[in-house]
């Protein structure tokens, strides 16, 4: 297991400079320029080229990058030039908003995905179909498109629900499960679909094996049989998707979180770009790659926990 840990850490390593010096160089060559945004309109030659050094825009993109990186060894992931805050400080008191959206997401979508998967699995006929149509529905609708009606239905003509903002669980726990209650039902429609479909098709695959039957030959009670050994080894190819739903997730907050006007992660990364803020866009990237990484490793290891050929190869 730590040969297997190791392996994946020194595959996975690069890749927290690698994202970030791509993003880096693909929004600097981008139209936009942010010391044209923080003049303005009017401004002369010089001061726009005072400027531009003061804020190092007039180096190379190697030795930007370098300075970026240099503050990132120490802790410091740069000051936005438009807004002057620090984009640690911006991206610490926004990432609980989406910490607690994805969170709550993928545990919703697990229950729910996990439960109708294996339900079908064990009862072929309309539920199978059911969740068969489920998984068909959740997969042709985006989930901004969800968010949407449901704002409209739920929100704007029931009123249910908030169609925006955010409280956080401290003030109001009451208050911060209505919030979330609409956008994490926009995200998991999609995330269920997933869950469910392979938790189903994992529990066919397994109960289908010769250990199986030969396990109900030696009249081992069928609770037993998909409890204790279906069960364990379906578990392998669902833990991997439910990572990859949580990586998902990640992408589509961006979406959900400006149609509900949540102030997460997702609105400061439209913000930044329409601002064309490098240091902030490439800070949420080195964020969102830091959290791939740690799924990624930590599906790794659960996977080798969960077979144990992974731990011997």
């Amino acid at each position: 297991m730590t040969k297997l840990i190791a392996r994946r850490l020194a595959i996975s390593v690069p890749l927290l400079f690698v994202v970030p010096f791509l993003t880096f160089v693909m929004a600097t060559l981008a139209p936009g320029d942010p010391a044209r945004t923080i003049l303005g309109d009017d401004f002369t030659p010089e001061a726009y080229q005072a400027l531009r050094a003061e804020l190092g825009l007039d180096k190379s993109l190697f030795a930007q990058y370098a300075d970026w990186l240099r503050g990132v060894v120490q802790g410091d992931l740069g000051t936005s030039p438009v807004t002057g805050l620090s984009v640690s400080s911006e991206i610490l008191s926004r990432v609980g908003v989406t910490a607690s959206l994805v969170l709550l997401t993928t545990v919703v979508a697990t229950l729910i995905g996990v439960g109708l998967g294996v339900v079908s699995a064990l009862r072929a006929g309309w539920l199978a179909k059911a969740v068969d149509v489920i998984s068909l529905v959740g997969f042709s609708f985006p989930s901004f498109w969800v968010g949407l009606v449901l704002v409209a239905f739920f929100a704007v003509k029931l009123g249910w629900f908030p169609a925006t903002g955010f409280v956080p669980i401290d003030i109001s726990a009451r208050a911060w499960a209505l919030a979330l209650a609409l956008p994490v039902t926009a995200l998991a429609v999609h995330a269920i679909a997933m869950v469910a479909k392979q938790t189903r098709d994992a529990m066919l695959d397994t109960l289908s094996r010769d250990y199986i039957l030969s396990l109900r030959a030696r009249g081992i009670s069928e609770r037993s049989i998909i409890f204790r050994h279906a069960l364990r080894n379906a578990a392998i190819p669902v833990s991997t998707v439910i990572g990859l739903v949580f990586i998902s997730l990640l992408d589509g907050t961006v979406l959900v979180e400006s149609v509900f006007a949540m102030p997460g992660l997702g609105g400061l990364v439209v913000d930044a770009t329409q601002r064309h803020e490098i240091p902030a866009i490439q800070g949420i990237v080195l964020t969102f790659t830091v959290v791939v990484v740690l799924i990624n490793l930590l599906v790794d290891v659960l996977y080798g926990w969960l077979n144990p050929k992974a731990r011997v190869s």
